[in-house]
């Protein structure tokens, strides 16, 4: 393989990342990327923290490369899953995404709706039904 051709897969991986960032950004209404980024990176670890590890893996296959990377940063598969309600859902999201308990709901639905633009929506729907119903609706994006 040349070179050329992996920088070429590494810019792909790296265009693609931006997107999804860019479709969190949008779904949020911001132009702070930054915000898109750890709003996403939230909700990743969140949701993966909440699966089984068979779920997590089925879940993750189906990420691009570097948000791939960006779902297992810091996962320890012997603690998961942590069982926490929608209540502590939102403090985990909240403080991972250093936002207010207020854009809890707001975030993590946008989040969804961004992730469903590039996801099978029966993919999405067979991790989402994982969850308990209160962490599930939570999640559901709002329409």
């Amino acid at each position: 393989m040349s070179t050329n051709a992996k920088v070429s897969a590494l810019d792909h991986a790296m265009h693609t990342a931006h997107t999804w960032i860019n479709d969190v950004a949008r779904e949020l209404d911001t132009q702070d990327r930054e915000f898109a980024y750890r709003v996403l990176r939230a909700w990743l670890h969140t949701l993966r923290n909440r699966l089984p590890v068979e779920a997590s893996a089925h879940f993750a296959a189906q990420l691009p490369d570097l948000i791939r990377g960006v779902f297992y940063a810091g996962w320890n598969p012997n603690t998961v899953p942590e069982k926490y309600d929608a209540e502590e859902y939102r403090v985990r999201f909240l403080r991972d995404a250093n936002i207010s308990r207020h854009d809890v709901a707001k975030a993590a639905a946008a989040t969804t709706a961004a992730v469903s633009h590039h996801l099978p929506p029966a993919h999405i729907e067979k991790v989402l039904n994982q969850l308990p119903p209160e962490i599930r609706t939570l999640l559901q994006p709002q329409r």
